[in-house]
């Protein structure tokens, strides 16, 4: 109860300890988002040591990024319903733990269990939580907030690349997950910066799940072992559960989720891919790690600028569409790379690439909390990147498939690009969809009635001034039938 009463509800302050905020998901994203694109660094190293294919070496970045997401919403759970400073600490323990055990694996499935499944759930319980605590903090300069959060991981890539690539020739791919290890421990860090903060709208929402929280904690102390204790804390659990995640039921939630998909899909096997296929066509070691940091710093302008530009009075209300601008153009990039097979045409391949994605990165949680809101966009990212999950599982196996199978790279790239260019194309139908929709539904409103007035929300539309004529109507009429009787 003491808690409740501490927390005061305000307006995003667009400033002051947000800032705190916004450097400690910077933080996050450095710990997490960058050190699995470098995990691509130990790509060569552990196919060479565990004496594996392509295909069976991707499983290791497939699986730390799929359990990353698919466990995402419960690091949305945990930050809701403890805190977001206990979820990111956690999550960083487990992480750090992860790498470290990582460091002594005799073989692939070894790597699997640790770096996969145990680093991907420490930084689950991190990154969502992260983000969505800087959208409660923002909302005028919401675009810039993340676009300086996001930048984390194009930063930490531009940094950490040619270092892992430096301790892994110094100490092996041992010493340097070792090492890894010891850094991700900062996570525990920035989950002390998470000052938890409630909303106007959090308040006006109802109160029913604290409530239902309260009562259930003295239902507890009361008879643990009671039948009808266990059955309230059930009813409760799924009222709180229902409650946060109603947005699912929202058509623009639901096609961004399956625009996201293919998004997810295409985005990730660069990043395990474009150190082997530089190596391929002749490019030098150091040279492949130099192109991981350019990608990274252009990311990080991306990041930012992207993010500023979008947060412009002139580009405010199209932020939707810049989104759908950076996925596709992102998309035709990957068209193009067959093509450039020397370092002077793999340069602006990655400044281009680089740049649209820190670009649309940075527009997820703003698109993401146009169609959901604040109050639930903790929960809607946690299902968002939980949607990234099952792509990132398979995209980077199903390219070194391809890649094995046909001896080159051209289908796993093509295949990447036009994932791409769907997911932007899907997301502008149906947008253009909607607005036809509603053009006609005015136009019809206005040939009909012209008294007639629309409130639109979605596909439902009410007719107010009919209703009213119609309640003047029956008034007018029982106040001609009393007359008559008197």
């Amino acid at each position: 109860m003491t808690k409740v009463n501490r927390a005061r509800s305000t307006s995003p302050p667009d400033g002051g300890w947000g800032w705190m905020i916004v450097a400690g998901c910077f933080l996050v994203t450095i710990c997490t988002r960058a050190v699995t694109r470098c995990i691509s660094i130990f790509f060569v190293e552990f196919q060479t040591y565990f004496s594996q294919d392509y295909a069976q070496t991707a499983w290791i970045h497939s699986i730390v990024d799929c359990v990353t997401m698919l466990c995402a919403p419960l690091g949305s759970v945990v930050s809701n319903h403890l805190s977001c400073q206990v979820g990111i600490m956690l999550g960083g323990l487990l992480a750090s733990t992860g790498l470290i055990l990582g460091s002594f694996a005799t073989s692939l499935k070894h790597l699997y269990l640790t770096l996969g499944v145990l680093t991907g759930l420490g930084f689950a319980l991190c990154y969502s939580p992260a983000i969505a605590m800087v959208g409660k903090y923002f909302s005028r300069r919401k675009a810039l907030a993340y676009g300086i959060s996001m930048s984390g991981s194009g930063i930490g890539i531009f940094i950490l690349a040619p270092v892992v690539q430096l301790l892994i020739e110094q100490f092996s791919w041992r010493g340097a997950l070792l090492i890894l290890g010891g850094f991700v421990l900062n996570l525990c860090v920035c989950g002390a910066l998470m000052r938890p903060i409630t909303l106007k709208e959090d308040c006006s929402a109802p109160e029913q799940n604290h409530m239902c929280r309260t009562q259930t904690q003295d239902l507890k102390q009361g008879s643990p072992c009671s039948t009808w204790t266990k059955e309230w804390v059930q009813t409760c659990l799924c009222g709180s559960l229902q409650q946060e995640y109603s947005f699912l039921m929202m058509s623009d939630f639901v096609v961004l989720a399956i625009s996201v998909l293919f998004m997810a899909y295409g985005c990730s096997p660069l990043f395990v891919y474009l150190v082997p296929y530089a190596l391929s066509v002749g490019v030098s070691h150091q040279q492949a790690a130099f192109l991981m940091s350019i990608l990274g710093v252009i990311d990080i302008i991306g990041n930012i600028t992207f993010g500023w530009l979008t947060d412009r009075r002139c580009l405010k209300n199209y932020q939707y569409v810049c989104y759908l601008f950076a996925v596709g153009l992102d998309g035709l990039c990957y068209l193009c790379l067959p093509m450039l097979q020397s370092l002077p045409l793999l340069v602006p391949f990655a400044c281009t690439f680089g740049y649209f994605d820190g670009a649309y990165v940075t527009l997820i949680p703003v698109v993401t909390a146009e169609i959901v809101g604040t109050t639930s966009l903790s929960s809607a990212l946690g299902v968002v990147y939980f949607l990234h999950a099952v792509p990132y599982l398979v995209s980077p196996p199903i390219a070194g498939w391809l890649v094995d199978t046909t001896g080159s790279y051209t289908a796993a790239f093509l295949l990447c690009g036009f994932s791409m260019i769907f997911s932007s194309v899907l997301l502008a139908f149906a947008r253009l969809l909607k607005k036809m929709k509603k053009t006609q539904l005015r136009f019809l409103a206005k040939e009909s009635d012209p008294k007639l007035q629309l409130w639109t929300n979605g596909s439902v539309a009410y007719s107010v001034a009919r209703e009213l004529d119609q309640r003047d109507g029956e008034s007018m009429a029982i106040a001609m039938l009393g007359s008559n009787l008197t």
